[in-house]
This record gives structure tokens, sequence and C-alpha cells, in this order.
């Protein structure tokens, strides 16, 4: 049964054909979509998309409304487009008028650099800018939505054969930039440039960040092992647990590692945060985005990583792996699944989280706060 937005998308794509537009076509847009940590891993390749544009043409990134915290890491030239994607199916008003104002854009040259495509979302807003030339590359198959993602192949002017589905989301990017730019260049390590960067917080102590939460309950390691962790840290040491409100009420039974000695709780911004990044002895994260922006600013990172996207985004690939970037994670036959578990859930998280070496863990902490 066909669905009201898909009507409204129809009537706007007659409705264009019947439409014209003053004067030439101007300007770049790069679609990346996806979430928080993707915008700290798309920062760091975004510097080559931005030589598609022509000299003095404006460059716009459209990302997710719940993306827009973490585009501060964006280069001072690259103009943000924030589009709510909750509201895009739901709200017909809201639709036609993000749907009108790209049009209105009238972009030269327009780039979806998301393997990951939603064919009712980022692909109708590529619809929506009727650019002259519209580039991408192969979608990731997606059983779903298969079907509609092969009607949209007319879309684009051409299409880009990226790799195989398992691949670093860095090293696919930088493929990409090469094809599109004809340049051929090795792919960035995950480290931010320092100019630009606030300067370190001054603590008065070493100072640990500890991010245990994540948006999928799933991937977080229990609260007994943090607890664990900031009892093996030497003594004086200052240990700052992040994250929101939310989290703690989401997760009350880490409410009792704020009561341990030297532990207080900061739910600062991400860019607040970089200064103290910048400045801790040691960041002990779940696979989240703050774990990606402690990586990019420098700061030793330890990741309590899920094994769901290994061989795409955690471990890094050892050609954009930085020296301060560790990972612990239990290998699975299973690994790779970007989240779908196949498996029962063990201690309500998944099998490969529950089964992480507690021993192993405070051992590498360890090792990481020696100076």
């Amino acid at each position: 049964m066909i669905k009201p937005f898909q009507l409204l998308d129809l009537y706007l794509g007659w409705r264009r054909k019947r439409r014209t537009r003053a004067g030439e076509a101007s300007g770049v847009l790069l679609l990346s979509c996806g979430g928080l940590g993707d915008m700290v891993l798309f920062a760091l390749i975004l510097p080559r998309f931005l030589d598609l544009a022509a000299g003095g043409e404006r460059v716009s990134v459209l990302v997710r409304g719940d993306a827009t915290r973490m585009t501060f890491v964006f280069p001072q030239r690259v103009e943000v487009r924030s589009v709510d994607f909750g509201r895009l199916m739901k709200d017909l008003g809201y639709r036609r008028r993000t749907c009108d104002e790209l049009f209105d854009a009238h972009y030269r040259l327009v780039v979806s650099c998301d393997y990951l495509r939603h064919p009712y979302l980022d692909e109708a807003l590529v619809a929506a800018c009727a650019a002259p030339e519209t580039l991408a590359m192969e979608p990731r198959p997606w059983a779903k939505y298969d079907r509609a993602l092969r009607r949209n192949r007319g879309l684009y002017k051409r299409l880009y054969d990226s790799g195989p589905p398992r691949l670093d989301k860095v090293v696919r990017w930088t493929r990409f930039a090469d094809w599109l730019t004809g340049e051929t260049r090795p792919p960035p390590m995950v480290r931010l440039p320092e100019a630009g960067q606030p300067p370190p917080e001054e603590p008065e102590a070493p100072t640990v960040l500890v991010q245990p939460f994540s948006a999928v309950r799933e991937k977080q390691s229990p609260a007994s092992l943090y607890a664990r962790i900031i009892e093996a840290l030497p003594a004086g040491r200052r240990v700052v647990v992040t994250g929101t409100p939310g989290d703690l009420e989401r997760n009350p039974e880490f409410l009792p590692l704020l009561e341990l000695p030297g532990v207080e709780f900061d739910q600062s911004t991400f860019a607040d945060l970089v200064p103290l990044l910048r400045a801790a002895r040691l960041v002990i994260s779940v696979d989240t985005a703050l774990m990606h922006l402690a990586v990019a600013v420098g700061a030793p990172t330890l990741c309590l990583a899920s094994a769901a996207f290994v061989g795409e985004i955690v471990p890094y690939d050892p050609a954009i792996a930085p020296s301060n970037a560790h990972f612990v994670y239990h290998s699975m036959p299973c690994e790779g699944c970007l989240g779908i578990c196949v498996l029962p859930a063990e201690d309500g998280v998944f099998p490969c989280v529950a089964r992480l070496d507690g021993d192993a863990v405070i051992a590498k902490v360890k090792e990481l706060m020696v100076p």
C-alpha cells in the first residue's frame, strides 16, 4: 500500500519537472547521514571531498538532526544543513518544505557519501535536489529496501563499487574520495588537525574519563566492571564519568559509581569536553561517539567494544589507527553483525560484551596508566 509521504514525493517530483530555477547551478552538497560517531570519522576525510568544489563554490554537508552536535569537528568553511529524519516521513509539511529548500538551493553537484542509504529518507533528499550531477557509492545490501534502492539507481549519474560489505568505514570513504577526485592518497589517521582545537584543560589531578553508556544498552559493559576499573586506578586520580542525566535515569545501576572516592559526573556537551579529553591521562569508553572523539583529539583511549562492528568501525583498520587508540573485545564467529545479534542476550547484553575478560581489561588499564 502506498504511503502518504510516497504520494507527496510523486507530486513533488512532478512539480520539479515544471519549475525553473534562476541562474546557473552552483555549489556542492555532501550527504553524510550517519550518527554522532560517523561525524567524527567523516571529518577525517571531509577535506578531500572539499576538493570537488570549483573555486569559491560553497560546500554544504547535510546531516541528521541528531548528529549536529558533533559537526563542530568539521572544517569552518563547511555549511551544515540539518534535517530531522524523525519528522521526514511523519510530517508531510516538513518533508515538503525540506525538499523545496533543497531544490531552491540549486546545487551543481550532489554527492551521497553513505554506503548505507535509506530510499525514503536520504535518497528522497537526493532526488529533491535535482542537481545536474549526482554521484554515490553502490549502496549496502538491505533486504527490506533492496527493491526501492534499485529503483533509485536512476537518481545517480555514476555509482562507485567501494568494496565488500565488511570494510573499514574510513577506508571505504577514502576509496570513494579517490574515485571522485582522481587522486590516490592513503587513508587518514584518526586524528583531527591540531589547529583550531582548544588548549588542554589543566586538571589538579591526573584525570581518567569514563564513558560507560551507549544508545544501544546491549553494548554496555556492566557497572561492576567499571567499579573494578576505578578501584584499580592509582591513588590520587580524578575520575570523571561522562553522559547525560538521561543516561543515569536509564541505567540506575551506575549511580553507585558516583559514590566512589574521587569520582564525579560531567554532562558537558561534546565540544565542551574536548579540553578535558585532551588533558586526560586515559579515556575508557564503550564503542560510541565519545570514544571516536577522544581518539581524534589525541587522548589515550581504551575502548571496551562489542564485536558487532569488527571489520567496519572498531577496532580501526591498521591503516588509520593511531598509537593512542586501544581496543578490547571478545572475538566471535558472528562478529561484524552490525548490532543485529542472532544470539540470546547474556545478562542483558550482547554475548560478545558479556564475555569480555575483566582481568584482561584491568591489566590493560594498569598498563596504559603507567607514565
